[in-house]
């Protein structure tokens, strides 16, 4: 029986695209059956481990997210014997079993260090690229994500697999849920933390626009479900807030995501770097319509299910969202065909992808 270990405190991750790729993945994995069995390595007390995932216990460690990766995990890791480690995000412990499996979900920090303005970030990103170059294969999520990461940490790409995401089984359409109090009746969508990358003045921008020249649509709000990270705030005024009706509710749980997924208008999505961008699939998947960037791997996860932009395009955003607005036949189809394009990925499919990785690896291929 192969075990396969990975870093089981990805379960508990501040991120939540990481935390969702963690418990998916490796659940789906488990669920292959065969002579695999998943190892979470180290999950802090009370997380729930997906369906079939053993645990092992954790390791002293140093008291820092460091520490962990160059005490606890090695050490918990080669006590539970594993004959394969998964580090489910850009970071893998110091002298790690082998052999080592990381994903590399995109590679921001290294290409746009602009965004990332912080003390620390020339560390992180010397540590990310260490990372990278150590292991040995690296999974990605898109096309784009693995031209990237080939051209920032100089890594053949014949060494680095695609390996789509998905949505959870939890989004489909179906009726309307309790929504949070501050939510408007009429809002459109966007998922994700609050960031620069996100370009989310020109979706406010837009929407003021929109509520300024159209009286039908001044109840249409804009509702901001992810993390604050302050720094978008040079981008985002206050008075353009209230223009657009915009809201930040924070972090959402996935059962608050599906409600705000199922009662929106469109999810609207002007990123300009995405290594995947899963809330395009889960909203898809709930046959919501989607609005979004032409940029990094947007097209690619899209396909023609939805509607794509220049993402300087100001007036071309706002003319898509009275499109979208005012026509209920277009936004119908738009949604219809969303739901088609999401059906295309599955976490087993991301599985069995990821299983024929680890066999490759294994067998020195």
């Amino acid at each position: 029986m192969l075990r396969i270990g990975f870093d089981g405190r990805a379960l508990a991750s501040p991120a939540g695209g990481v935390r969702r790729y963690t418990r998916e993945l490796f659940g789906a994995l488990a669920g292959l059956g065969g002579d695999r069995r998943i190892v979470a390595v180290g999950p802090p007390t009370g997380v729930a481990l997906p369906r079939g995932v053993r645990a092992e216990p954790a390791a002293p460690s140093l008291r820092s997210n460091a520490g962990w990766m160059l005490t606890g995990l090695p050490l918990a890791a080669r006590r539970a014997r594993l004959d394969l480690f998964h580090a489910p995000a850009y970071t893998v412990p110091v002298m790690s079993p082998r052999p080592l499996v990381v994903t590399i979900h995109d590679v921001s920090y290294e290409r746009h260090p602009e965004w990332y303005p912080y003390r620390r970030d020339p560390v992180r990103r010397a540590f990310y690229r260490w990372c990278a170059r150590a292991a040995d294969r690296v999974i990605t999520d898109s096309a784009f994500s693995r031209a990237e990461i080939s051209a920032a940490y100089d890594i053949p790409p014949e060494r680095i697999d695609v390996v789509p995401l998905a949505a959870s089984s939890a989004f489909t359409p179906g009726p309307a849920l309790p929504l949070p109090p501050a939510v408007p009746r009429r809002y459109v969508l966007h998922v994700g933390d609050l960031h620069k990358r996100r370009n989310l003045d020109v979706l406010v921008r837009a929407m003021s626009r929109l509520r300024s020249i159209d009286p039908h649509l001044r109840d249409v709000g804009v509702v901001l479900a992810g993390v604050d990270r302050q720094e978008a705030h040079d981008a985002l005024s206050a008075d353009e807030m209230n223009a657009s009706g915009a809201i930040a509710l924070g972090s959402a749980d996935e059962a608050t995501l599906l409600a705000l997924y199922r009662s929106a208008a469109a999810l609207v999505y002007p990123s300009r770097y995405e290594g995947f961008g899963l809330p395009l699939v889960e909203a898809m998947a709930c046959g919501v319509p989607v609005i979004a960037s032409r940029a990094s791997c947007i097209p690619e996860v899209t396909g023609d299910a939805a509607v794509l932009l220049d993402p300087d395009d100001v007036e071309g955003w706002t003319a898509a969202l009275a499109e979208l607005l005012g026509d209920a036949g277009f936004a119908a189809a738009l949604g219809e065909a969303g739901a088609r394009r999401a059906a295309t990925f599955s976490w087993r499919r991301t599985a069995q992808q990821t299983a024929v990785i680890y066999d490759r690896v294994l067998n020195g291929v």
